[in-house]
This record gives C-alpha cells, structure tokens and sequence, in this order.
C-alpha cells in the first residue's frame, strides 16, 4: 500500500488523475486475493498488481477507460474457463474501481495521513466508496471522512456491497539474533516480501547500519539482557542464529519467556539437544515452552548457502505471518498455484 500511495503522489505531482483498483471479494483459484491494489495513471500501469494475465489486462482496459470518464466502478471477473478471459484460473474476483482526481483535497489529506500512519507502523482500515476516502484508526475512530453505519473491520479486506475496508499494512517486524553471513543474505529477502528487520548482535561490526543499510533498526547490546537495548512485542518474530551454542542459549531462554509470534532457531540437532538440555536444567523452562521454537529453522528445501538459506528461512516466516493472519480473521487462502 505504501508503493501505490507514494506512486499516486507521483502521479499528482504531474497533475494527473488515477484510478485505485481494489479486490474486494476473491473466489476460487484467483492469482490475488481480496485486498490486493493496483493503481493505474494515464501512462497504464503505475504500481501493485492484481494477479496479471487476462484479467489484470481487462482492469487496465477498464481503468484507461473509467479515468477518461473521470467515475468509479465496480467489475466482477471470471476468471474461469469460458469467461470470457481466455483464463482458466478457475476462480471469481469483483474489483472497486475507484477513480481519485489530483485536484481532491480530501485524497490529498487522505494520502498523507495514509503514508504518515504506515511509515509509523500504525493500524487502521482505509474505507472506499466510489467517492471521497474515509481513514480509520486501529480502534476504528475516524480520522479522515464519515465511515458507513455497518461495516464489520477484520483482520483483512471487508466488503458489504458498497463499501470495502482496507486495513493498512503496519508491517510484522523479524528481529535477527546474530549478523553473520546468513544474516547478510536473509534481511533483505525479508524486506523484499514485506517484513520490517531488526538485526541485533553483540559485535560493532556486526551489527551496523552499514552491514545492513536494509534493517529497519540495528543493535549492538549484550545477548544477556536483550530488554535493555530492544523492546519486543506479541507481534515480533525472532530468528535466532548467533556466533556459538551459549548465545542461542542465552537469547532463547529470554525469548521463551515473551509472547511472541515466532520463535525459530538454526542449529543442527546436537546443538538442539544440548540447548534444550540447558534451557531445562539452568533456565528452568518445561517442555511445553521449549516446543514452541522452530528448529530446524526454515522449510526443507535442502539449503546449504547462507542465500538458499534465507529463502528456506523466509518461505516459513511467510507461511507463519498468513496462518496468523487467517487466525486473526483475514482470509483464508493457500497458494495459487496449489488450488
């Protein structure tokens, strides 16, 4: 969400009109699911997707034409064999087609409220309409526009009929343990699918803006009293892997104590065992603690370099954050490819 609103800044900045296509229901076998955005200028395509292929083709199409109507929209799409697409997907979307003037003062306030809101990691649900924006806080009070009388607010796209309710994405945070070299080739993978990074270690060199420009945050601190340099929440997900067996030790017996989302340490199963060994006897943590860490780290791809590793790590990191998301009331979805 944040591309498309910077991109639809751009687009104003050339006094130029858009159109916001949003999927607001998705069925079936569908290459996107309900809340993917795309935005559209009078050059085509300026940010996001909404699946590709025929029937992102047919929303630009409809796009090109709605801009030059200057009026929003909305389209149901089959994207089935003999829908009409030539697309055998085997599945249905209906997407908002919401025209947004350059000249709008209430998009403009809307845009820069948006932006200030994900650049600060806060919650909230953008409401569309057709019409001028409404923008929620993470409680639901407006802040921007007359939301609709009833309009349910999950943890992901709503939509009733006329309205659709967009949560704004904060961004789940991973918070790295160790910043050797796999550390090097996990934190931009992560960035680049939409998980904000923290690295923390406790060697200078090691844990430097400059050895990692992508991190959101770095931390030099002692693994003994993490509490002190960097404050976790129910919402952070932790890998841990440091220089040596007594780090992981030491940061997982804080870690186990947290809430948080996910725990997933790399190590080998001798290390395991001797880690667990220690984090019953000397930290007096019990089994049911212990089996919330994820170990072996990452999917079974047979990874080996610290590259194929970060993408085995990130794949399961993508899998926890929609099972919670689903958990949380967002749509339930599997992978497009498998349906």
């Amino acid at each position: 969400m944040q591309t498309i609103f910077t991109a639809l800044q751009a687009l104003w900045k050339q006094e130029q009109d858009a159109v916001l296509a949003a999927i607001v229901t998705a069925g079936g076998s569908t290459p996107r699911g309900a809340g993917s955005l795309l935005l559209a200028g009078p050059g085509g395509l300026a940010a996001g997707t909404i699946g590709g292929g025929p029937g992102e083709a047919a929303a630009l199409e409809l796009a090109a034409r709605l801009l030059h109507e200057r009026t929003s929209q909305v389209w149901d799409y089959e994207l089935r064999h003999g829908g009409g697409l030539g697309s055998v997907c085997g599945g249905d979307m209906t997407v908002l087609f919401q025209f947004i003037p350059h000249d709008s003062p209430a998009w403009r306030d809307a845009a820069e409220q948006l932006l200030n809101r994900l650049t600060s990691h806060q919650q909230g649900w953008l409401l569309l309409s057709g019409g001028d924006p409404v923008l929620l806080d993470e409680s639901g009070k407006a802040l921007l526009g007359q939301p609709p009388a009833e309009l349910p607010l999950t943890g992901g796209c709503t939509w009733n009929g006329q309205w659709a309710a967009l949560p704004l994405p904060a961004g789940d945070r991973v918070v790295i343990f160790g910043g050797g070299h796999c550390a090097l080739a996990l934190v931009p993978v992560l960035r680049s699918v939409g998980f904000r990074v923290a690295v923390y270690d406790d060697r200078p060199e090691f844990s430097s803006s400059a050895r990692f420009p992508e991190a959101e945050t770095t931390v030099c601190g002692d693994y003994t009293g993490i509490a002190a340099h960097l404050a976790l929440t129910d919402q952070d997900y932790a890998v841990v892997m440091t220089s040596g067996h007594s780090h992981d030790f030491e940061v997982q017996a804080q870690l186990l104590r947290r809430p948080l989302a996910y725990i997933g340490v790399m190590g080998s199963k001798a290390k395991t065992a001797y880690v667990n060994r220690r984090l019953k006897e000397e930290a007096g943590l019990d089994d049911a603690a212990i089996q919330r860490v994820h170990t072996p780290i990452g999917t079974a791809i047979r990874a080996v370099t610290p590259e194929e590793i970060a993408v085995s790590i990130t794949g399961e990191l993508i899998c926890q954050r929609a099972q919670r998301r689903e958990a949380a009331g967002g749509e339930s979805r599997g992978c497009p490819s498998h349906l």
